[in-house]
């Protein structure tokens, strides 16, 4: 009881009025010595009349963020991945431009 002296309970509250949701399939990321950019967007299939298939890569939002935070992104989200692949079997991922492993059956 001695440890809970002198420590104060902060509420939190969440101002979700200027929030702006978008949906990604993909991220790119590039750092520096100080910072994580995550750049999140969309893989877009493309083919031209008699030119080789391509995708494009359409960025969407870019987050920066400092080294402890994107840490604290990392855990947060393998604590995520790890709740929900054990409830659910485990995430198979596949490689760029192929298939699922699933597919067709």
């Amino acid at each position: 009881m001695a440890e809970n002296q002198g420590q104060q309970q902060i509420q939190l509250r969440i101002d979700e009025s200027k929030m702006h949701s978008s949906y990604a399939n993909t991220i790119r990321t590039s750092t520096t010595l100080d910072e994580v950019v995550l750049d999140f967007g969309l893989n877009i299939p493309m083919q031209a009349p008699n030119q080789q298939p391509m995708v494009l890569f359409s960025v969407g939002s870019r987050v920066v963020m400092n080294w402890a935070g994107a840490k604290r992104l990392a855990m947060s989200l393998g604590q995520l991945i790890r709740q929900f692949e054990e409830q659910n079997g485990e995430i198979r991922l596949q490689r760029s431009g192929q298939p699922p492993a699933d597919a067709g059956n």
